[in-house]
């Protein structure tokens, strides 16, 4: 085996319990989103990575960007470490900011308990346990690069954000839009048994149905906004027919679905609904164009109104529509093949298995990357599918033998990547 890596995986083994004292930490402070107070996080985790000798900077993002998307803070991180002279500068970018735990926990979500070899907390596999598997990559590969004195050239750029349940603008986008960074390839936060080359699109928007709110005793004085949600919510839930007999050409993607997440209207049980608001998912598969999706959905729903409408006397109902969410699908770039093969050899070599390069229907932040021209994948440490994670779930875990292989995975790729010669 090569010496380097043999150093790289000795590190590792050497420094897991530490790594997972780290974990535990990030795990410990909450990042729920909403109501996305995420800047305790990054301050904890850049004092963390000071006892590591590593200088975080910060990105506190401005107060009034933060409100106006919902949030409370957020402070993004980015660590740069230099090898040598020139070479490619390469992200490895996870985001810290997760949804609440919710309900049937049967762990501590922020215990951070260990049964049976599985981590237990909200975050624990998407995606603070990559805080954990980028760190100390980079870690071993300082290491490495100092005790078998490796010819590298190039840096590593930990980019540690905190906006992405909410679609990453004030996350990567921050970074990128405002030219704090620039790297030339970027891997972030997935699964160790797949490199993740392309995702699906996510349009998510709110509808409130208007009606006339009347007393239950005299309905026909009102306008039942609930009875005219209904009505669109058949006709949105309906395009889903079609959706399934649409299907991708990506590998790990199936067809395009709508789901509607979040439904809340009335005053009281005794009362005609005045007003009802609902929240829909469209994920789209990366052959659909977004602007396209859009325009179907809002004509879907103009009809739906027109229909309720039809033949009544008064005005009816009326709808206002929001779009709260776009992400584009994420395609995937020429210049992605040395990550994709370096991941796919050593994630062999680790796992004894082949690991095979595909596309998700989740979506993520790499699109952010990707759209700026950056060649990114996605992989990290991870179970097969995010089922068995439970990510999102209650009882979230991280299986630590997949965080400590997926951490010499890693390190062994960016040490390919910055010995390579141009």
């Amino acid at each position: 085996m090569n010496t380097a890596y043999e150093a790289l995986d000795a590190w590792i083994d050497d420094h897991f319990d530490s790594q997972i004292t780290f974990l535990k930490a990030l795990v410990a402070v909450p990042t729920d989103t909403p109501p996305g107070n995420n800047t305790p996080h990054a301050l904890r985790t850049s004092a963390l990575l000071a006892d590591m000798g590593f200088q975080a900077r910060h990105f506190e993002v401005p107060q009034e960007m933060v409100q106006a998307a919902g949030l409370q803070s957020i402070t993004n991180l980015i660590v740069r470490e230099a090898f040598g002279q020139n070479g490619p500068t390469i992200a490895l970018n996870a985001h810290g900011d997760v949804v609440p735990p919710g309900e049937g926990w049967t762990h501590d979500p922020y215990g951070g308990e260990i049964v049976d070899g599985k981590l237990y907390g909200r975050a624990a596999a998407v995606s603070k346990c990559d805080f954990t598997t980028f760190t100390y990559a980079l870690r071993a590969l300082q290491h490495a690069a100092k005790t078998q004195s490796l010819d590298l050239n190039g840096a590593v750029e930990l980019h540690f954000t905190y906006d992405e349940e909410f679609g990453g603008d004030l996350g990567p986008s921050y970074l990128l839009s405002n030219n704090f960074t620039r790297p030339d390839l970027m891997i972030a936060a997935g699964f160790s048994y797949q490199v993740v080359t392309a995702h699906n699109g996510c349009l998510q928007m709110e509808v409130t149905v208007h009606g006339t709110m009347a007393h239950a005793a005299i309905p026909e004085s009102g306008i039942d906004a609930m009875q005219g949600a209904v009505h669109l919510l058949n006709a949105l839930y309906a395009t889903n027919a079609v959706n399934q007999t649409i299907t991708s050409q990506v590998e790990g993607i199936n067809h395009p679905y709508l789901n509607i997440g979040t439904i809340e209207g009335g005053t009281n049980t005794n009362v005609v609904p005045g007003k009802v608001s609902f929240k829909l998912d469209r994920r789209m598969i990366p052959e659909e164009d977004p602007a396209q999706v859009e325009a179907h959905l809002r004509q879907v729903m103009a009809d739906a109104v027109a229909s309720f409408n039809e033949g009544r006397q008064d005005a009816g109902i009326h709808i206002d529509i929001k779009r709260i969410l776009l992400c584009r699908a994420m395609q995937p770039l020429p210049g992605n093949k040395p990550l994709v093969s370096a991941l796919q050899t050593h994630g062999e070599a680790i796992f004894g298995e082949s690991i095979p390069a595909l596309g998700t229907p989740l979506y993520t932040d790499v699109r952010l990357y990707v759209e700026q021209g950056i060649p990114g994948v996605i992989y990290g440490a991870g179970p097969r599918t995010v089922l068995e994670s439970h990510a999102k779930r209650a009882d979230e875990r991280i299986d630590l033998e997949d965080l400590r292989r997926a951490t010499k995975v890693i390190a062994r790729t960016l040490h390919d990547l910055l010995s390579q010669k141009a």
